[in-house]
Parts: C-alpha cells; structure tokens; sequence
C-alpha cells in the first residue's frame, strides 16, 4: 500500500514542480524516486499483508512484479530526458502520466478486491490512451489515441460486465471470499461466463489472437516511446494481472478453460510471426512480434501452481529486451523521422555499441543462447510438456524459429548493408539504458535461479 502511495505522490510532484518552473529537476528527482520506491518494496518481499479490508493485497507475487515494473518505468523515465528534450513545456506532464500509468500497473497486481483491479486498469489505459495521441500535429498519432481509445473503452466495457456477473454469483468483489465460494458445488451459471468476459477483456490488453487487431496500427502510429510504454510495461502488466485474476478467483483451471488458452496461444505465435515476416516498417514488426510472444507468455497459464516464477522470468527476459532494443530503435528513428527497416542499413559500421546492443536484444527475444531469453523459453516449454501438451510445445519450437527470420533481417541490415548516413552522435542516455537493460537480461540468462527460486 505504501508503494502505491509512494507512486502517486512522486506523479503528484511531477505536476507541482512545473509550477515553481523545476523543470529540470523532474527527471532526475523522478529517477532517485523510484529507486526508493523500488528499495522500499523489495524490502517488503517477506511481509505480506492486507490493506483497507483487504482492497490492497502486499504478497511475494505483488512485491516481484511491482519491481518489475517499477525497474521498467525508471528506463522509460530515463529515454523521455532525450526524447522529450525539445517539448520542455509539457516535460512534466508527461512524467506524471507514465509515473500515474505505474500507479495503475502496480495497483492491477496488488489488488484484493475486483474494485480496485478495475480502478487500476483505467488508471493505466486512460494514461495510454494519453500518451498514444500525445503528438497532436502527426495524423498517425491522433488516429492511433482514438483507436487506441475507442477499442480500450469496449475492451474494459466487457471486463466491468464480467466483473459484474461474478458479484451477481457470488454477492462479492473480494477474491478470498470469491475464491472460497467456488470450490463449492452448484455455482452459478454466471460465474464461469464472468469469468470468460474477464479473459476476453484481458486478452485485448495482452493483444492475443483474435484480439490483436488494433496493436500494428496503434503501436505504428504511437509515439516511438509510447511504443516502448506499451509493448514492454503494459504487456507484462497485462499477463500478469490476467495470471492472479486466473488463481484467484478459479484456483485451478477447467479442461475447457485450458484448451482455450492453448488455442489462443498457437494463434498468437503463429500469427504474430508469420505477419512480423512481412513488414518493412520496425514499430509494425515489433508489434507483430508483441502479439507472437503473448502467445508464449500464454502457456505459463496452463501450470498456475509453478506460473509465477515462469512467468516473472519471462515477462522479466523479454521486457528488458524490449526496453534495450527500443533504446536503439527510438534514436534511429528520431534522426531519420519514420521507421523503416532500411534506416538501420549499416548501423554497425556508423554506432558499433547501438548496433551490438539491438543484436543482443533481438537475439534474446529470438529464444537463442546465452541471452535469458532462451532461458525463459526453456523453462516455459519444460512446465508446458509437465502439463500434458507435448503439441503446444512443438508449434512454440517452430514459432521460435519463425522469428529467427524477421529478427536476423534487421541484424542483416545493420551489418551487410551500405550506411546511408554518416558516423553520428548518440547522446548518453541511450547508450546508459540499451546497456544496462541488456546487461540486465545477460545477467539473468547466466543466473536464472535469481528469479525461478523467489517464489520456492
């Protein structure tokens, strides 16, 4: 609770320092903030508690992916210093929104109460709608807030309607009470169909098939670190959230519910990929790319008693990727205005360090050694064949090596292809969070009992 509080008081100075014109002060202060907001919630790893009747709930799996997100939001943060360098005026509305959207985040994975849930994932759409229509002078980025907006709106419509039909069955918005309720026989009819309208809602923030459709647009159109926002810190969000709705309220999967889940996954990977094959604009195939790994992220959901760990090492493996790669992709982008794939054309002759990073980062979200992202798809394809689909396991080795194909043919173009621009400048900053992001990852393909041994 106090995180949360913490948060919310860190967004709430952003807005003030702007009166008194700390414009300059905002990030850096806003940095040191979260540091001791992410010392102050790791130390609380081993103290669980409720809050407020029970509104906020502090446990290890709160605690983890509270830091999570919170490590994300600090890159983020740290990226807007360049990005946003020539939009001083608005500096500090921008970092308090993305320090409100962590609020939001952090409240979807510490919530006890099916209130409080739906209370954060507004707070964290309503920010993302914010920040995908933020560039009101670029056509692509008015149509993305309002598709955003518009499929968000009906998207969190179906979950207050599912959250709805799990009060009218159970007379209860807390999930203890709720969780205790359905083990008992003769359960409400509209207790499983409100618990299907959550997954459905859930699944359009994830963007799995079939409910992908707005993310190429959305993240083409978005602002670059809007892209960055939304494919790494919202999807992770997203799951997550979607994981502790899943064990809290049902304890343990149905055979249908799982069939479901596993349809939607090979969807997912199979889908993504093949598209992702296609595209020549970067922010597009990284989309695609979004939507294939949601498919992966999906399969942690069919051991719910060994998914925390599973998926915490994936969500962590792959957002770090994410974050790095986005790092190089936002600078080249901005120097040349648009995203196309040929932009990268010789990077590793005219930035070598940008270049090596984006490799490093492609290649973990590839699955391929020493990186933890071949580490996170071990683990996942190893808890995935305990649980009984062998077949699963064999379309997510082949949609593995599927990707290989779009990610090689940007590291090809940075590499085999002649530079059409001369040797530039790369501000600081970049370099700081493409390396230490991949640093990070590096770090937990080389020691992945870090993570896979919290929750044991």
């Amino acid at each position: 609770m106090n995180t949360l509080v913490a948060i919310v008081g860190l967004g709430i100075f952003s807005l003030v320092a702007e009166i008194f014109n700390f414009r300059k002060g905002i990030i850096p202060v806003t940095i040191i903030g979260l540091l001791a907001i992410l010392g102050f919630t790791i130390s609380q790893f081993n103290m669980p508690g409720g809050y407020y009747n029970n509104m906020i709930v502090v446990d290890k799996f709160s605690v983890a992916f509270s830091s999570l997100f919170i490590i994300l939001t600090i890159f983020l943060v740290t990226l807007s210093h360049e990005v946003y360098k020539n939009h001083q005026t608005k500096i500090s509305d921008f970092i308090a929104i993305k320090i409100f959207l962590l609020s939001g985040a952090v409240a979807m994975v510490s919530f006890g109460n099916l209130s409080m849930f739906f209370l954060g994932i507004e707070t964290l759409s309503i920010s993302l709608y914010i920040l995908a229509g933020s560039n009101r002078l670029d056509v692509k980025s008015n149509e993305a807030g309002m598709k955003y907006f518009l499929m968000g709106s009906f998207a969190s419509g179906i979950i207050l309607f599912g959250i709805c039909l799990v009060y009218g069955a159970m007379g209860s918005f807390d999930i203890l009470e709720i969780r205790d309720l359905s083990q008992g026989a003769g359960l409400p009819v509209w207790f499983p169909i409100g618990i299907a309208l959550l997954l459905i809602g859930m699944l359009f923030k994830i963007a799995a098939v079939p409910f992908h459709f707005w993310a190429p647009d959305v993240y083409e159109g978005s602002p670059a670190i809007t892209t960055a926002t939304m494919s790494t810190l919202t999807k992770v969000v997203a799951i997550a959230t979607l994981y502790k709705l899943l064990e809290a309220l049902n304890g343990s999967l149905s055979y249908s519910f799982e069939i479901v889940i596993v349809i939607i996954s090979i969807l997912s990977m199979t889908v993504g990929n093949i598209m992702a094959l296609k595209q020549k604009n970067v922010k597009r195939m990284l989309a695609f790319s979004g939507i294939s790994h949601a498919g992966f992220m999906l399969m942690a959901l069919l051991s719910l008693s060994t998914a925390p760990s599973t998926l915490l090492y994936y969500t962590s493996a792959y957002s770090l990727a994410g974050i790095s790669s986005f790092a190089v992709i936002i600078f080249v982008c901005k120097s040349y205005n648009n995203e196309d794939i040929a932009n990268f054309n010789g990077l590793g002759k005219s930035s070598p360090v940008l270049a090596l990073v984006l490799t490093a980062s492609l290649i973990s979200m590839a699955g391929i050694p020493i990186f933890a992202g071949f580490f996170g798809k071990f683990i996942l394809f190893t808890q995935t064949y305990k649980s009984g689909y062998l077949i699963l396991v064999i379309i997510g080795v082949i949609n593995s090596i599927i990707s290989v194909g779009y990610y090689f043919k940007l590291i090809l173009a940075m590499y085999t292809q002649e530079s059409i621009s001369e040797k530039v400048k790369v501000p600081f900053t970049y370099y700081a969070v493409a390396v230490i992001a991949i640093l990070l990852n590096l770090a937990l393909g080389l020691y992945p009992s870090f993570i896979t041994s919290l929750f044991s």
